[in-house]
């Protein structure tokens, strides 16, 4: 059996959004790993969920990370009902809710019954990075990471895709759950630098790209660009194609990892982020 080294792997990194346009797409950085530097190939713009869903078709090997929850928090799937794995989970939830707004009626409804304080809840993975918290899957507004995870996730299961350590598919085409804000907080702390065409977040674009450039992460790798990459990277305001960017480092560590990088326990309906803890 081959280990994860053994296989040539071809990466993406997949900075998504449950409603892309032409505006707002999901963008994909796709690169190849050599011993410690990882060569960044080209960034994509796929402006439909279709487009997506050709993206997963396409045959591997290929190894992702992907920025959106592939699980939910355990008490809410439990008393729910939805299953025992996260595979069961996308599937039943898709069964009661034909669409993602009928999925925020089902968390609210269940929310609304709780403390305040006690409706938006986490996974172990959420608050497994010191000094960092990642949003609640089960949050539909303003960062919208339920709307997310319903629309994401639903698809990579739908395509075969593999999810290690949470669901046997297609060994060939993996997709692991990955944070591009775990990766800049290391870099930068909390600095902001997206949405912004302010001076102060374009500088911080700048040091993230000069740190990943030069490897200084605690993942061992260096991301090799182009002079025009390097623009594209810093020049975007909304820090898209930077966070697909720092998605693809992330696969790219997991790409030659024991089991992926994953700990050797993961909640089967809660997944877990890559590099995290």
């Amino acid at each position: 059996m081959n280990t994860p080294s053994d296989i040539a792997w071809s990466l993406l990194g997949v900075d998504f959004t449950s409603a892309p346009t032409r505006r707002k797409p999901i963008t994909v950085a796709r690169g190849e790993r050599v011993g410690a530097v990882l060569r960044l190939q080209v960034l994509e713009a796929l402006p439909t969920l279709a487009g997506f869903e050709a993206l997963l078709r396409e045959p591997g090997p290929w190894l992702g990370g992907f920025d959106f929850p592939f699980g939910l928090p355990r008490e809410f799937v439990d008393a729910q009902g939805l299953g025992g794995h996260t595979a069961a989970v996308i599937t039943e939830l898709q069964r009661r809710c034909a669409t993602r707004m009928d999925f925020r009626a089902l968390v609210d409804a269940w929310g609304n019954g709780r403390p305040a304080g006690q409706r938006l809840i986490h996974r172990a993975t959420d608050g497994a990075m010191p000094g960092l918290s990642s949003s609640s899957p089960l949050q539909t507004r303003y960062v919208p990471v339920g709307f997310m995870y319903f629309e994401g996730l639903s698809r990579l299961v739908a395509a075969g895709v593999g999810l290690p350590g949470l669901h046997a598919a297609d060994p060939q085409r993996l997709a692991l759950e990955a944070y591009p804000g775990l990766l800049a907080y290391e870099l930068i702390g909390r600095r902001s630098y997206k949405n912004s065409e302010e001076a102060d977040r374009l500088i911080a674009r700048k040091d993230i790209v000069e740190a990943l450039e030069q490897g200084r992460t605690r993942l061992g790798l260096r991301l090799k660009l182009t002079h025009a990459q390097r623009e594209a990277l810093v020049d975007d305001a909304s820090g898209d194609r930077l966070d697909a960017a720092l998605c693809l480092v992330q696969a790219a560590w997991a790409a030659v990892q024991p089991r992926h990088g994953l700990p050797a326990q993961v909640d089967a309906v809660e997944g877990w982020i890559t590099s995290a803890g």
